[in-house]
């Protein structure tokens, strides 16, 4: 990949993660307020399923893929990496849950070698291993671990293993049906304990608020399938990284959360697990041979 590619693509999946931040900024706020998390997930994926399906191109011959079980799991890891995350926030600061959700990454790279055959490397595998300490400095397993960074935790693992199954299928499929599909099977998971929680009072902000979640989160997760039509899972996934950029700044202008010393450090290697993971790339693909 040509250093231009790769700065297109580091835009592309910024971007993408953005949005994603962005929407999990406005779930913060909606649970923040009291709004039961199962709610703002399910809206989430009902209002995006619903606006989103008159542009999907889906047709009834594509119907019968929907027996496809990676198809099928891939929708549900991402509906309970959704819940997860936003039960997390209800209670921790954007940035910690972020820091927490980057075990994903590391569960994504071990996916992608175990079932989809992609080579290891020692050296990436030094610089997940120190995202990972990253991670636990965030977490502060010592320290009595919260049931929020719990839920964050589980978040991210169901996220690094959605990676690896969008990547999986990524080829077998168009990227408007990856996100359709995953937005409709979430909405049917979703539908039961959303139908059991209680209603919030929808006024304008809330409303405003489950839009912006809705969006945020479509948008950013139909990029990120995008990119995962041009790279490998193993790139991608410290690319990802650049998520905490606009989760920490969110967090301190929406907020006001500013992390603490441990908590910016365990970010920091998390950054540069990531940064550095992208030099090698590029070392590697300037190789002759």
């Amino acid at each position: 990949m040509t250093t231009g590619a790769m700065i297109r693509l580091a835009l592309l999946v910024f971007t993408a993660v953005t949005c994603v931040v962005l929407g999990d900024t406005a779930g913060k706020i909606l649970t923040g307020g009291g709004v039961d998390p199962v709610i703002v997930a399910w809206s989430r994926f009902v209002l995006a399923a619903a606006v989103l399906l008159p542009f999907s191109g889906l047709t009834r011959g594509e119907l019968g893929q929907f027996r496809d079980w990676r198809v099928l799991l891939r929708g549900a890891l991402i509906a309970c990496g959704i819940f997860c995350i936003l039960t997390a926030l209800r209670s921790e600061p954007i940035a910690n849950v972020f820091g927490a959700f980057f075990i994903g990454p590391v569960v994504s790279y071990g996916l992608a070698i175990l079932f989809l055959g992609e080579r290891p490397s020692a050296s990436r595998g030094v610089l997940l291993a120190l995202g990972f300490v990253g991670v636990m400095l965030v977490v502060k397993p010592g320290f009595g671990i919260s049931p929020g960074m719990i839920f964050a935790l589980g978040a991210g693992s169901c996220y690094g293993a959605y990676l690896t199954m969008t990547r999986a299928v990524a080829g077998a499929y168009r990227p408007r049906f990856l996100l359709i599909s995953q937005l409709l099977v979430g909405s049917v998971l979703l539908t039961p304990p959303g139908l059991s929680a209680e209603i919030p009072a929808f006024d304008a902000a809330v409303v405003a608020l489950i839009l912006l979640s809705a969006v945020g989160s479509a948008l950013g997760n139909f990029l990120l399938v995008v990119a995962n039509r041009t790279a490998e899972a193993s790139l991608i996934s410290p690319l990802v990284y650049s998520q905490l950029i606009s989760a920490t700044v969110l967090g301190i202008l929406v907020f006001g959360d500013w992390p603490d010393a441990l908590t910016l450090a365990g970010l920091g290697l998390i950054a540069c697990s990531g940064v550095g993971s992208l030099i090698l790339y590029q070392k590697a693909q300037s190789r002759p041979g």
